[in-house]
């Protein structure tokens, strides 16, 4: 599969957030917990999510990940145990969209790492994932993922 990778500018959202370190065969489980509580705590303040959901990557090394999983939101929320709010934050971002089974994710983020450095720009650390689209209703052929790295 081959990617379209562009540079654009994004600005800052607010986001209702769960941060948690989970195993990569775990990852799901832990995905759909923390969007589902993420929604509940919306709808006792009758507000919902203003975008699809989101995971940022602090740390993936294949033993366990550092994520951030949200909804972006309108406004700030009262923390609570294990949720904040947050930012996904703005600015120059190099981009590519990944359509099909979550398994050919690994091949999207490898075109976008090398199309970076290729076309000279450095990157900050975290990792940017946005799912349009939700695995449970939808078939894995039409699943859509855009990733995207901050440019520095």
């Amino acid at each position: 599969m081959s990617y379209k990778c562009e540079v654009s500018f994004r600005y800052i959202q607010l986001a209702l957030t769960v941060r948690t370190t989970t195993r990569l065969q775990d990852l799901p489980k832990v995905m759909e917990k923390s969007l589902r509580e993420i929604k509940e705590h919306l709808a006792k303040f009758e507000e919902e999510p203003t975008g699809p959901p989101f995971a940022a990557y602090y740390d993936m090394n294949m033993e366990s990940f550092e994520v951030e999983i949200g909804f972006p939101v309108s406004r700030a929320f009262a923390e609570t145990d294990n949720m904040k709010t947050s930012v996904i934050p703005g600015g120059k971002i190099a981009s590519c969209t990944h359509t099909g089974p979550y398994l050919g994710i690994p091949k999207a983020y490898q075109f976008l790492s090398n199309w970076v450095k290729e076309n000279g720009y450095e990157t900050k650390e975290v990792v940017y994932e946005i799912y349009f689209n939700d695995p449970a209703v939808t078939p894995p052929q039409e699943l859509t993922i855009q990733i995207f790295l901050l440019l520095k």
